[in-house]
């Protein structure tokens, strides 16, 4: 379900428009001031922000550079082309002028959600159990969180890219290369056990294979 955060220091929009997203079955918070939001961001991350600009204290524009990697739609009784440029310049996912139609809202909220998951898609890669963040370098093994080391990482996405194909050891020591500079030959194959081990651990299936004479391969059939 996602979550909605909306900040309007009126009263009524903010409860108007709360009462239509729950209808609509998102999860909703507000904030009726630019502190008051940073306060409740500072706390949990919304999927989507509506925001309106003129606020007591913290301003909607100067609250707009602050928020980072989460869509905005900016809800403004400011109709001037200018304004709106330049906010949608400065980081604003979209602009709605007040007054609105609810069901534009909707659509354009449904629109922004719609971009925001296919952004998050390219950044995870999926193999069965395993799953990769390559935007915050994390793992998770059946919703269980693994920590791995810096090598660990770079090894176990690399064979996520090319899942169920051989990958050569000379060939990882130079994709990774850039990653981990000091890994050798000799320490790939620590590296890779130690990778192994922890997979296993979690979902008592070998992940990685061994190819004699030539590398590692992920896979899902040992």
């Amino acid at each position: 379900m996602p979550n909605i955060l909306i900040i309007d220091d009126d009263p009524h929009i903010n409860a108007i428009v709360s009462k239509t997203l729950r209808a609509e079955g998102y999860s909703v918070s507000s904030a009726y001031s630019g502190t008051e939001a940073m306060l409740l961001l500072s706390e949990s991350r919304p999927d989507l922000i509506l925001l309106d600009l003129m606020l007591p204290g913290l301003s909607g524009e100067e609250l707009l550079p602050q928020i980072k990697e989460i869509p905005v739609i900016v809800v403004s009784a400011k109709a001037d082309v200018t304004d709106k440029v330049g906010l949608l310049l400065g980081g604003a996912a979209d602009y709605l002028t007040k007054p609105f139609a609810m069901k534009e809202l909707l659509a354009r909220i449904t629109v922004q959600l719609r971009k925001n998951s296919a952004d998050a898609d390219k950044n995870i890669l999926r193999y069965h159990e395993i799953t990769l963040h390559t935007d915050t370098h994390s793992a998770e093994v059946s919703g269980t969180d693994v920590r791995l080391t810096r090598t660990e990482y770079a090894i176990l996405k690399l064979l996520m890219q090319n899942p169920e194909q051989v990958a050569a050891k000379l060939t990882i020591l130079e994709r990774i290369s850039a990653d981990t500079p000091d890994c050798t030959e000799d320490s790939l194959k620590i590296h890779v056990h130690n990778l192994r081990k922890k997979l296993k651990a979690i979902s008592g299936r070998d992940y990685i294979a061994a190819v004699w004479g030539i590398g590692f391969m992920l896979t899902a059939k040992s």
